[in-house]
């Protein structure tokens, strides 16, 4: 059976056309009403407002940002990293701009129909970054591990991808984070364990160190405990002194810390070290 491609392409013209909506503000922008949602099930915010030159611009009037920000830090998107690379990667493929926290396009009127899609298209990628894929969430995971760690021991000094000293094979055994803590001659470990691969890596680095007598405390921060394969926990849990399961323990993370140095040494307004 044969379709009928005039006949499918009227309905669907018919049906999308139906769905789209325009309203005339009092401020002159047209507010414009579409099939696109967030994930939320709320209609995806857009506007179309007459440039002086002529042609109308397109825009979420920084609305895709807002809803963004119910769900995450938008200073995480915003500063260098994965988020942000995501972001402007989404805007240049669908040439949009982006000026403090707005998205918009601007586009002669004749051509406003297929940019309005383009535009719907994109915020509704832009507000997905929340949803990143594994891979992207795996590298936005030690960002974030980052952004923690100095919230909660701002007076601790802080040494990422921390190389042990003396060693000539050291750089393979490298650290994620060592912190020292005021008062204490004891260095922290941290490790960032998104994955089985490494879960399996710094279950290695830490015997290597321990078998050397190298004197340290390791801690572990999980992406998802959950997800990590049982033997793989187990050997790590085994060799590792502590832990959280994910970085919505945050404040676990922190009363351990804080048992461990004092509360005093995680806090820059009494610890110097």
């Amino acid at each position: 059976m044969s379709i009928d491609i005039v006949r499918l392409k009227s309905a669907m013209c018919k049906s999308l056309c139906s769905e789209v909506e325009l309203h005339q503000r009092s401020d002159g922008r047209i507010a414009i009403y579409t099939p696109f949602r967030f994930a939320d099930g709320d209609c995806l915010l857009m506007m179309a407002e007459p440039l002086p030159a002529g042609g109308i611009r397109l825009t979420d009037c920084g609305n895709t940002m807002m809803h963004l920000s119910y769900r995450m830090n938008i200073d995480s998107i915003l500063k260098p990293g994965n988020r942000c690379d995501l972001l402007y990667e989404i805007l240049r493929d669908h040439d949009l701009r982006f000026d403090d926290g707005e998205i918009y396009v601007d586009t002669p009127a004749d051509d406003a129909g297929k940019v309005l899609f383009r535009l719907g298209q994109a915020l509704s990628q832009v507000h997905d970054i929340s949803f990143l894929s594994r891979s992207r969430v795996a590298s936005t995971f030690y960002e974030d591990l980052d952004a923690v760690l100095h919230r909660i021991a701002p007076a601790a000094r802080i040494t990422p991808n921390y190389i042990v000293e003396g060693f000539d094979d050291a750089d393979r055994y490298s650290i994620d984070y060592r912190l020292d803590f005021a008062g204490s001659n004891c260095p922290l470990f941290l490790f960032g364990i998104p994955s089985d691969d490494k879960a399996r890596l710094a279950t290695i680095i830490i015997q290597h160190w321990l078998s050397l007598g190298i004197i340290f405390t390791s801690f572990l921060v999980y992406q998802d405990l959950a997800k990590i394969s049982r033997p793989d926990e187990i050997r790590l849990l085994n060799v590792g002194d502590d832990f959280i399961s994910s970085l919505g323990a945050v404040n676990e993370m922190s009363r351990k810390l804080e048992k461990r140095y004092g509360k005093e040494a995680l806090s820059l307004e009494k610890a110097s070290i």
